[in-house]
């Protein structure tokens, strides 16, 4: 971090971790820390605009919550395994299992209360 970010208190930003049909399993379903994973494919417009979102919950969340992107084309099995049908999709783990998922574009509000209810016992989400 700058100097100037310390002064002014802002975080480095902290990026999403990669996952493919190589890595799916050991990053995904062997984390042992929860699991968001965000399912894009190329050209989705959605899919570019959730990609803000998930920077800052990675860094919002970082070592608490793994927060990986998926691209459908680097991962064309993992996603055929997870029955993804659109993009995005966003998939919610713990200890290797499936604990919720939300087809479409949802903003940060909806995805931080997500967060909070399904890993650290917070308010539902409306």
């Amino acid at each position: 971090m700058s100097w100037l970010g310390s002064l002014l208190g802002t975080k480095k930003k902290v990026h999403p971790t990669h996952v493919d049909d190589a890595n799916f399993a050991e990053v995904v379903l062997k984390s042992e820390v929860p699991v968001v994973l965000d399912v894009w494919s190329p050209g989705c417009q959605p899919c570019k605009k959730l990609e803000e979102i998930m920077v800052d919950l990675a860094t919002e969340y970082d070592g608490r919550v793994k927060v990986c992107e998926m691209g459908t084309h680097f991962a064309p099995q993992a996603a055929g395994r997870l029955r993804v049908s659109a993009t995005p999709t966003v998939v919610w783990f713990r200890g290797g299992r499936e604990l919720e998922r939300v087809m479409g574009f949802r903003g940060s509000l909806y995805h931080r209360q997500a967060l909070e209810e399904l890993f650290f016992g917070g308010e539902k989400r409306t």
